[in-house]
Order: C-alpha cells, then sequence, then structure tokens
C-alpha cells in the first residue's frame, strides 16, 4: 500500500503544462525580401535607371512592362507565397510534363534489378538491404546517402490518460528526442500514424481462442457479429524511421568494414538505442520490421482497397520487388494509384497560441477518413543549433537597426520571431535537443469527390488543433512518399 501511494505522489509530481511552438520564419535576408524577391527587385531598378540615363521619361515608360512586372513578381502573394516564388515550381512541373513524369505504368513483364524497390518517380533508386543478424529490412537511399530501418510501435490511448500521466509521458517522449539529437548521426526519425480498413482479423482470433463454441444462439450471434462487423472497422498503426546519415557516419562505416555491411553495424547501434530509449519512455516497440511487413505497408498506401485482403492473407504482398503501384497518375494538386485518389497537406502554421500535448486529437482521431500523419524530426547537432541560432540573432538584430533608420515600423510578427529565437537558446544552454518538424497529411479516398470531402474535413480539422495546413501543389508525387511511406525521406 505504502507503494502504490508512493507511485501515486510520483505521478501527481507532473502537472500538465501548455506549450507554444516557434513560427514560421518569413524573415529574408534584406527588410524581409528573400534572396528572388531581391533579384527581381534589382532587376526593376535596373531597368528604371538605365532607362534615365538613356534618354528620360520615353523610355521610363518603354521600360515599364519590365518593372511593373518585376514590382508584381516581388510583392503580390498568392496561395500564401510572393509570385517569384512560384516561378521555380512552375517551371520544375513544365519540364516535368515536358518529360512525361506524371505517369507512370509498371512493366509487369519486365524483371526488375534485384534489390530494387518497385515505387514511381525518384523513389525508384531506392535499394533494399536485409540485416543479417537482425533479419529487418533496411532502405539505401544512394542519392541523400541515408539507411533507413522501421519499427512498429504500440502505445495506449494517449487522450484517455489523466493529465499527470500524460505529462510524464510528454516528457518522457523528450527524452527518447535528445537520445536522438546527441547522437550526431541520425539524419531523419519519421513518426508515420495510418488509418487502416480493419480486416477483423484481431476480433477473429480473440474469438477462436476465448470464445465459447457451444453452438448456442449466443455464441452464434456473437459469431456472426464479429465476422460481418470486423471488415468495417479501422484501426490506427503507428511505425517509428530511424534513418542514418551515411555521410556523417562515414569513419564509423569504414571502421565497421565500409559498404552497406558497414553501415548497417552502424544503424544496428542506433537501433538499439532507440529501442532502450522508447521502452523507457513506457512506448512498446516491436520487432524491427521484415521486408515482406514493409512491402505490406507499401503496398497498402497506394492500394489501399487491398490491405485488408494482405492482412488476412500473410504470404501475398510480401515481396518489396512488387510492392509498389501498378499504375500512378500525378495532377497539380492531387495523386491517382491504384484504387484511391490522394492529396498532401503540409502543416505550414503550428499553434501560436499555447496548446496543451493532444492537440492534435482532432486530426488523429477523426472517423470515416484513410489518411496517414508523417511528423519528420530532422536532429541538428548542438555545435550546428548553436552557430545557426548565432546568426539569427545578428540577422535579426541588424534588421532592426537597418528599419530603424529608414524610419519603418517594427513588425509584431519579427518580434515574435525573434523571442522563439531567444527561447531556442535556452533550450540548448538547458541541454534540450533542436529538431526540425515538418508535418505532412495524406488524405486518401476511392472517388475524386470523396477525396474533396475528406480533404474538407480534415482542414476543419486541423483548424480545431489550431493548425494551418495548406494544400501542396506541383509536388504530389514526391510528398506522397513522405506523407504516406515509412522511408524517412523530405520534400
Amino acid at each position: 500500500m505504502a507503494r502504490k501511494h508512493e507511485h501515486d505522489r510520483r505521478r501527481n509530481d507532473y502537472e500538465l503544462s501548455a506549450v507554444k511552438f516557434s513560427r514560421l520564419t518569413r524573415r529574408g535576408i534584406l527588410l524581409g525580401l528573400s534572396l528572388p524577391q531581391l533579384i527581381t527587385l534589382a532587376m526593376g531598378i535596373l531597368s528604371i535607371v538605365a532607362a534615365l540615363y538613356a534618354g528620360g521619361g520615353i523610355l521610363i515608360a518603354y521600360a515599364a512592362p519590365i518593372w511593373l512586372l518585376a514590382a508584381v513578381l516581388t510583392w503580390v502573394p498568392a496561395g500564401g507565397r510572393k509570385l517569384i516564388e512560384w516561378v521555380p515550381v512552375g517551371f520544375r512541373w513544365i519540364w516535368r510534363v515536358s518529360i512525361g513524369q506524371l505517369l507512370y505504368r509498371r512493366r509487369v513483364v519486365k524483371p526488375r534489378p534485384a534489390g530494387t524497390l518497385a515505387l514511381p518517380g525518384d523513389a525508384a533508386a531506392l535499394r533494399e538491404y536485409v540485416d543479417p543478424e537482425t533479419g529487418a529490412a533496411m532502405i539505401h537511399d544512394p542519392h541523400q546517402h541515408t539507411l533507413t530501418a522501421i519499427i512498429g510501435l504500440s502505445h495506449p490511448a494517449f487522450v484517455l490518460l489523466d493529465p499527470g500521466e500524460q505529462e510524464r509521458r510528454v516528457t518522457a517522449w523528450g527524452r527518447v528526442l535528445a537520445t536522438i539529437c546527441r547522437s550526431g548521426r541520425i539524419a531523419r526519425l519519421q513518426v508515420l500514424e495510418r488509418t487502416l480498413p480493419d480486416s477483423g482479423s484481431g476480433l477473429a482470433e480473440w474469438w477462436a481462442s476465448h470464445g465459447h463454441h457451444d453452438d448456442s444462439w449466443t455464441a452464434t450471434t456473437y459469431a456472426e457479429l464479429i465476422e460481418r462487423a470486423g471488415p468495417a472497422g479501422e484501426r490506427h498503426a503507428t511505425t517509428l524511421s530511424l534513418a542514418l546519415d551515411m555521410r556523417t557516419a562515414a569513419r564509423q562505416i569504414r571502421t565497421a568494414g565500409g559498404g552497406l555491411r558497414g553501415a548497417a553495424a552502424v544503424l544496428r547501434q542506433e537501433m538499439t538505442t532507440l529501442v532502450a530509449a522508447l521502452r523507457a519512455a513506457d512506448l512498446t516497440p516491436s520487432e524491427w520490421l521484415t521486408p515482406g511487413e514493409v512491402a505490406v505497408i507499401l503496398r497498402s498506401a497506394y492500394d489501399p482497397a487491398i490491405a485488408a485482403t494482405l492482412e488476412r492473407h500473410g504470404d501475398l504482398g510480401r515481396d518489396l520487388a512488387t510492392a509498389g503501384p501498378v499504375a500512378v497518375t500525378e495532377t497539380w494538386d492531387q495523386l491517382r494509384s491504384d484504387s484511391a485518389h490522394h492529396a498532401v497537406l503540409w502543416i505550414s502554421e503550428w499553434p501560436r497560441s499555447l496548446v496543451y500535448p493532444g492537440f492534435l486529437a482532432p486530426i488523429l482521431l477523426s472517423t470515416g477518413i484513410q489518411r496517414s500523419f508523417s511528423l519528420v524530426c530532422t536532429p541538428i547537432r548542438s555545435d550546428q543549433a548553436a552557430r545557426d541560432i548565432r546568426k539569427k540573432k545578428t540577422e535579426y538584430i541588424s534588421d532592426a537597426a537597418q528599419r530603424q533608420k529608414i524610419g519603418q515600423i517594427e513588425d509584431a510578427g519579427q518580434t515574435a520571431e525573434y523571442h522563439d529565437v531567444l527561447q531556442q537558446e535556452a533550450d540548448l544552454t538547458s541541454g534540450h535537443g533542436i529538431l526540425r518538424y515538418t508535418g505532412l497529411i495524406n488524405i486518401s479516398s476511392p472517388t475524386q469527390d470523396d477525396l474533396e470531402a475528406a480533404v474538407s474535413a480534415v482542414e476543419q480539422a486541423a483548424i480545431q488543433a489550431s493548425c494551418e495546413t495548406r494544400r501542396l501543389v506541383g509536388q504530389q508525387a514526391q510528398a506522397f512518399t513522405v506523407a504516406a511511406l515509412p522511408l524517412a525521406r523530405t520534400v
């Protein structure tokens, strides 16, 4: 009894506290202007100066299309960006259209090279490596020089815990992230939470082992209910993807034997550290995912209609060489693959006001919508974070002095961003890690009309969670591999 009271007392020591996220930095190089804006503005000013030196007023009128276009591109916003920032997006889209990169059709009769993943786009370069010691599937990205391992994760319903227990678990999760930051060899950590159509296999297995099969009316009715209602439900699955930075860990990789075998040995060390940290945080990690389990996740993301079938039949779809989609068609603001339409939303603003740890509940607990929520955490080494913070402080102070010289009024948003930098410096001094977060939400639906309705519902849920979302355009295929696949990639 005394031990129980001591345990309760320790739990009460944790009081649920609200937190506030840093704002999305919109500070430019000079007076809030980014490099593309400065280049465009300089071109407009040069056209006016050249016209003045060449002949005066009439030539300024002739040059009006140039400097007016420069002014419009520099200052007119569209879709949350200035027009000049849409230029590279538009040119890249036109280039992809011209070379036919928006369509993907698998060549079924043509065998793929051994060890490759049957994925479209830039993900086609990914390679599979099976760790001989753990049996885990490791995904090698030769372009970004990363090696990624994936682990499943189970946890209690966070929103149902008492406030003290929630705060304790948040603190423990912070220690997990701090462990990732201290390593210095981790490129990214991805948390992927997916809703999947439930095949009913879990209920069926429970009834098979715990039910009373006595052919009574109650047993028969209960068995029929499980058979009918099981596949109509949905379940949540969470995975963690750990990506090793092979360039940063080059020395350790050479010591371990070099190549993918050496990189796998270094990654195993990080995997062991992560599992220990997760267990200390009262989370229950599974075994590291095998190639067959990774193949099922990839196939289910591109073809959600077959997810329940793959779960019921354990031998189907467990080959990474055939786990990709059969056909993919990308448009400006959505993606079509096999049996579903997809759209990816970017969380452009996290809550600016104080929120409690469960603020994402409206998004994560929305029912009737098949979606995946991906949080990509990029750790920053403490020395690099300290240099970045000092650079940002110097730039903010210089910009403030420049604005004061020209009589420009100080913006409250710029002041808030400066205070965010000071808070990051205080956190770094206190021993906390600095991470950059990228949040993406992928919504999948069988028809385009259902997709638009689901996107609207998720956008409203994001508003309830005090977040701002933006639908990505011109890069839906690349964003889909980040939002729906546990490959620890970036957009």
